[in-house]
């Protein structure tokens, strides 16, 4: 095996191992920012001495041990220095002596609960939410620092600072590394399941840059989506999450030709969408209806992606239990955006006259004044009216108002031809 094997080998047990070792060593060293060190540690000793001495059989296990050594070498170095400066009584070095032989012995206990920990402190409110972005694409999806800056087109030396930052404020501030009861849980959960949604809407419709979709982003998420449906198994809206993501992302492959142009929902071709991803978020939507938990925001978007997926041509879209299903969705969470999205389903169920009246009354609103989808949607309808000079300029202005080149270069060319069908 050449040494780029072995980095690359390296690297790929790195993402699926190192929110488990992190979350291992958290657990017992009480601290996120140093457990992501010791971590850290592990890995570059990996990259020293696999090239020489070779995988080992079990790496998990190899870069457990080598963390669990870095952090009783850390203990016992803190504590000489601490018996240097005569400021450890012996009672302390007695619980140091225990900590000590207790990380050794239970760095290996059951890991699911410590993920959980792990999940909840990266999105502590005590941090921004680009910091919990920040946060939660570092430990739990194992990316690096340049991987994040390059998802989310900002410097490195800013993606950093954030993760800096996070870590000094979850230790300054003391943040307990355990899961919220309670209230506290439901608000909590709240914040983690919007990160991790965030964190798949950037992969699958990215805001800004040359790309319309960052495909890894959305497997990131989808795995933490997952990691967290298993972890909490009776909670309905962690697995609507999951039954969103999944359905979303069964369309991945559908939604940009060879060149990277986009496709636009109606026009895939949805013999591209992945069935299985498909039936494994209708499974996690079944599972929801069974908790109980149908109206939740992210259950009720789940099921208008599902009405999507079973339709297995667009003419089958049933476009009147969509519009139901977002008037639903309204009623639990109020929002602009929600709103646009039933006058699209409205149109297509019962004409575009009928989607243009709420669409003007968002614009006579003003909320989504620099939203670029609104009007996108509004030129698609005057298209549809045969209204295509009022159309054109609604494309232009949506052109003016996205960050995405692709998005872009669609939006103009939908401008052309209005033009172009006017002439």
């Amino acid at each position: 095996m050449t040494a780029t094997d072995v980095h690359r080998t390296i690297e790929a047990v790195w993402k699926i191992e190192s929110a488990r070792l992190i979350a291992g060593l958290a657990r017992r060293v009480r601290d996120v920012g140093l457990a992501e060190d010791l971590a850290q540690e592990a890995l570059v000793a990996a990259f020293e001495q696999w090239p020489r001495t070779g995988i080992p059989d079990n790496p998990a296990a190899w870069l457990m041990t080598t963390a669990k050594r870095r952090a009783i070498d850390m203990f016992r170095r803190n504590r000489r220095v601490e018996e240097k400066h005569g400021e450890l009584a012996r009672d302390a070095e007695e619980l140091q002596e225990r900590a000590v032989a207790e990380l050794d012995a239970a760095m290996d206990d059951d890991i699911g609960d410590d993920l959980l920990r792990l999940v909840f402190t990266a999105c502590h409110p005590v941090l921004k939410q680009d910091a919990q972005v920040a946060l939660t694409l570092r430990m739990l999806g194992g990316l690096t620092t340049d991987e994040i800056a390059r998802a989310y087109l900002v410097p490195e030396a800013t993606v950093a600072q954030r993760i800096v930052r996070a870590k000094r404020t979850l230790t300054k501030e003391q943040v307990p590394f355990e899961v919220p009861k309670g209230k506290e849980l439901r608000a909590r959960l709240t914040a983690v399941l919007e990160v991790i949604y965030l964190i798949f809407n950037e992969g699958y419709s990215a805001t800004a840059g040359d790309d319309w979709m960052r495909p890894a982003l959305c497997e990131d998420a989808l795995r933490l989506g997952r990691v967290v449906a298993e972890l909490m198994p009776q909670e309905p809206e962690v697995h609507g999450l999951a039954a969103l993501m999944e359905i979303q992302a069964s369309r991945l492959r559908a939604r940009t030709s060879a060149s990277g142009e986009p496709i636009l929902l109606l026009d895939q071709r949805r013999a591209l969408w992945d069935r299985l991803l498909i039936q494994r978020g209708l499974a996690a939507l079944d599972r929801v209806e069974k908790l109980g938990g149908a109206d939740g925001v992210y259950a009720l978007q789940a099921a208008i992606a599902a009405c999507h997926a079973r339709a297995l041509e667009a003419e089958e879209t049933d476009w009147a239990q969509i519009a139901g299903l977002y008037a639903r969705l309204f009623e639990v969470m109020p929002s602009p955006v929600v709103e646009l999205n039933r006058a699209v389903a409205l149109s297509m169920a019962f004409g575009p006259e009928m989607g243009l009246v709420v669409v003007d009354a968002l614009v006579r609103e003003g909320t989504l004044a620099n939203y670029h989808l609104l009007p996108t949607v509004r030129g698609d309808l005057l298209v549809k009216l045969g209204r295509d000079d009022e159309a054109r300029m609604e494309f232009e202005r949506a052109a003016s108002l996205t960050r995405n080149a692709r998005e872009q270069e669609l939006l103009i060319k939908r401008a052309q031809k209005c033009s172009a069908s006017k002439n």
